[in-house]
């Protein structure tokens, strides 16, 4: 399996990831009338599911870590700014007087 990715595919699963947990952290804020609860289920559950599928057996940690490619550090990162911005967007939306949100 060939793990390189385009330069064109980069930004797209940047994209890709963002708008998903953007998404899924906003409707779960409008849902739970929570603002911070998304980034905490995102790095406390999500990030620790994701390295935990991606462990080789038998492979130590600092190997492990290392072995990351660049998409998986940029779909980390994508999903963690999508979570943030969703808390950022409710929280100024109830500042603005929307009661719904």
């Amino acid at each position: 399996m060939n793990t390189e990715v385009d330069i064109i595919q980069l930004p797209i699963l940047f994209a890709l990831t963002f708008v998903l947990f953007f998404g899924i952290g906003f409707i779960l804020n409008m849902l739970l009338k929570t603002t911070w609860f998304p980034v905490y289920v995102y790095i406390l559950v999500v990030i620790p599911y994701m390295v935990y599928w991606l462990w080789e057996a038998g492979e130590s940690l600092l190997t492990n870590i290392t072995q990351y490619q660049i998409t998986d550090y940029i779909t980390f990162i994508g999903g963690l700014i999508g979570a943030i911005l969703s808390g950022l967007t409710i929280k100024k939306l109830r500042s603005q007087g929307y009661k719904m949100f």
